[in-house]
C-alpha cells in the first residue's frame, strides 16, 4: 500500500513538473509572437532609424560597445532627431527595483506622486544650507588627501580622481541622506559593511545578461537562480538590516524627544521622513510606510553619489583640456575672501555657475532615460519627421506600454538650439544671452534637458548643484589640473551613469587620470 501511494506521489510530481514545463515552453513561444506583433504594429514602425544587429537585442549591442555619441552624433545626424530602434527587452528598472525596493525611482503612477510630495521638503533650499557644511567638510578632507601625496611624489602627483570623488560623494550622502559615515575617504572605508553590500548589489542588479533580459519580461522565471542573484539577495539582506537599525534609530531619537517637532534636531533626509511619518497632526493614508521609507537608502545613494562624481569628474576633465577656462575659474574662486562661503555666495560667483552649467550641458551624467507610455497619446513633434514612405509626420501616436527614450544629450547638444558651437565646450555662453530656441527646452534647471523636467524631474537637483560647486571651489581653488594620459584615451560608457574610461581598459571601471600640483596664489 506504501509503495502505491509513494508512486501515485512520484507520479503527480511528474505530472506538475510536465505541465510546468509546457506552459514555460508555450509562454516561451508566446512571447516572441507577441513582441512581434506588437513591432508590426507599432506606431513607431515607419520612422527612420538604424537597421538591427541582432535579432534578439535589437540595436542594444551596437548601443553598448559605442560610446553614447551614437545617439546624437551618428544616429541623429543620419535619420534626425525622432527616430526608431530596436530593444525588445528594456530591463533597466526592474534590475534595479529588485535591489533599491519601492523607492522613489522605482514607483510610478499616485504612489510616486505621494512619495515625491513627501520627500520635496528634504531637499529645500533652507536644508541645503545645513548640508553645505558637510559638502565642504568632505571635499578638504579629500582636498588634503591629494595634498599630501603631492608631498609624497614631489611636486606633481597623479590621482584617479573619478574613483576618490566617488569615495567623497558617497561619504556626503551617508551622512547627508541618512546619518550614516561609509568611511570611504579613510583607509578603512573599503571594509565598510554597506559600501560593500551596496557596491556588489548594483554591480549584480546592473550585470547585463541573456537570461536577466529573459527574467525582465517573464515574471514566472524569475524564481530560477541566475548569475548574481545569490550576490544580490545577499547584499539586499545587508542593505535591508542596516536600514532598519538606521531606521529604528531614527524613530528612537524621535521618541525620546517626546514626539516634539521643532525639538528634534536631526537633520538627514531619511530623519525627515522619519520625523514627518511620525508627525500626529498626519493622517496614516498620508504616511509612508517603513518599506517604502527604507527603499529611500538605496535611492538616495543612487541618486546622489554616481551622479555627482561622474559629474564634477567630466568637469576637472573639461577643465584639464581647457587652460584658461581653469586660470579664470580659479582667479574668481581665489577672491573669495572665506574658504566656507555660503551657498548664496556660491551661487553668485558667476563664472563657476557658467562652468558646472557647461559641464552638465556637455556632460550630462545621465545622457539618455526611457519611459514607458502609460496610457495611449499624442506626441506632438517640434521638427516634424518623413517617415520610410515619405509621409511626414508632425506628431506621433504613443500606445500604451510602449517605451520612448529621451535622448538627454540630444537636446542638450542640438545645434539647432544651441547654435554652431553646441559641440564645443564653452563657459562663456553662460554669460551672455542665450539663443532664443533654448527658452524652449522643458527642463527643471539651467534650461537644459539634463535633470529632465515634469512630475519626474530629478527632485534633487539643488543638492547635486551646491556639491558640485563645493567641490570644484575647494579643488580648483587648491590645485592645477591636468589630463595624465593623452586626450584621445579618455572615452565615455554609460550603465546608467556616463562615466569616463581608458581606452584598452574598460574592464578595470571607469576611471579619470589627473595630475595635480598645488595652485599658487594670485
Amino acid at each position: 500500500m506504501y509503495g502505491k501511494t509513494a508512486g501515485l506521489k512520484i507520479n503527480r510530481f511528474r505530472i506538475f513538473m510536465l505541465s510546468l514545463i509546457h506552459s514555460l515552453l508555450l509562454y516561451a513561444l508566446y512571447l516572441p509572437l507577441v513582441l512581434l506583433y506588437k513591432q508590426y504594429n507599432s506606431s513607431f514602425r515607419d520612422l527612420p532609424g538604424p537597421p538591427s544587429t541582432s535579432w534578439l537585442r535589437g540595436n542594444f549591442p551596437e548601443m553598448q560597445e559605442s560610446e553614447n555619441t551614437i545617439f546624437y552624433k551618428k544616429w541623429a545626424n543620419e535619420y534626425g532627431p525622432t527616430i526608431q530602434f530596436k530593444v525588445f527587452f528594456n530591463i533597466t528598472q526592474w534590475s534595479l527595483g529588485r535591489l533599491t525596493g519601492p523607492g522613489l525611482f522605482y514607483v510610478q503612477g499616485d504612489k510616486h506622486k505621494f512619495q515625491r510630495k513627501i520627500i520635496s521638503p528634504a531637499f529645500s533650499p533652507g536644508q541645503l544650507r545645513g548640508f553645505s557644511e558637510t559638502f565642504f567638510e568632505k571635499a578638504e578632507e579629500l582636498r588634503d588627501i591629494w595634498a599630501s601625496q603631492i608631498e609624497v611624489d614631489g611636486n606633481v602627483a597623479q590621482v584617479d580622481a573619478l574613483s576618490w570623488l566617488s569615495k567623497m560623494t558617497l561619504d556626503v550622502i551617508g551622512r547627508t541622506g541618512f546619518h550614516y559615515d561609509f568611511h570611504a575617504l579613510s583607509p578603512e572605508g573599503d571594509a565598510n559593511e554597506l559600501n560593500k553590500a551596496l557596491s556588489i548589489g548594483f554591480h549584480a542588479a546592473t550585470r547585463f545578461s541573456i537570461w536577466l533580459m529573459i527574467q525582465s519580461v517573464l515574471p514566472v522565471t524569475r524564481w530560477i537562480p541566475s548569475s548574481g542573484s545569490a550576490q544580490l539577495r545577499k547584499a539586499k539582506k545587508t542593505m535591508d538590516r542596516i536600514g532598519q537599525e538606521l531606521l529604528q534609530e531614527s524613530k528612537a531619537q524621535l521618541m525620546t524627544s517626546g514626539r516634539k517637532v521643532d525639538t528634534w534636531r536631526s537633520k538627514d533626509l531619511l530623519s525627515l521622513l522619519v520625523r514627518s511619518n511620525m508627525n500626529t497632526d498626519i493622517s496614516y493614508r498620508q504616511r509612508m510606510s517603513d518599506e517604502d521609507v527604507l527603499a529611500q537608502v538605496p535611492t538616495f545613494v543612487f541618486a546622489g553619489h554616481d551622479t555627482i562624481s561622474s559629474g564634477t569628474a567630466w568637469s576637472l576633465y573639461a577643465l584639464s583640456l581647457h587652460d584658461t577656462v581653469q586660470d579664470r575659474l580659479r582667479k574668481e574662486l581665489q577672491c573669495v575672501p572665506t574658504e566656507h562661503p555660503t551657498m548664496e555666495d556660491l551661487n553668485s560667483l558667476p563664472y563657476l555657475d557658467a562652468v558646472v552649467k557647461e559641464t552638465l550641458r556637455f556632460h550630462s551624467p545621465a545622457p539618455e532615460t526611457a519611459r514607458v507610455a502609460v496610457k495611449d497619446d499624442i506626441l506632438p513633434l517640434n521638427t516634424p519627421v518623413t517617415d520610410k514612405n515619405g509621409i511626414v509626420h508632425r506628431e506621433i501616436r504613443i500606445k500604451k506600454g510602449q517605451h520612448v527614450l529621451l535622448a538627454i544629450s540630444g537636446v542638450n547638444l542640438a545645434k539647432e538650439l544651441w547654435g554652431e558651437d553646441a559641440m564645443d565646450f564653452k563657459p562663456e555662453r553662460w554669460l551672455s544671452k542665450l539663443p532664443e530656441a533654448v527658452n524652449s527646452i522643458p527642463g527643471v534647471w539651467g534650461n537644459m534637458m539634463t535633470f529632465l523636467g515634469g512630475p519626474h524631474g530629478c527632485i534633487g537637483y539643488r543638492y547635486a548643484v551646491l556639491e558640485m560647486k563645493v567641490l570644484l571651489f575647494t579643488l580648483v581653488r587648491a590645485f592645477k589640473i591636468k589630463l595624465a594620459v593623452p586626450k584621445e584615451n579618455i572615452i565615455n560608457r554609460t550603465s546608467i551613469v556616463q562615466r569616463p574610461y581608458i581606452k584598452g581598459e574598460i574592464e578595470a571601471g571607469g576611471q579619470l587620470p589627473l595630475l595635480i600640483s598645488h595652485a599658487l596664489r594670485e
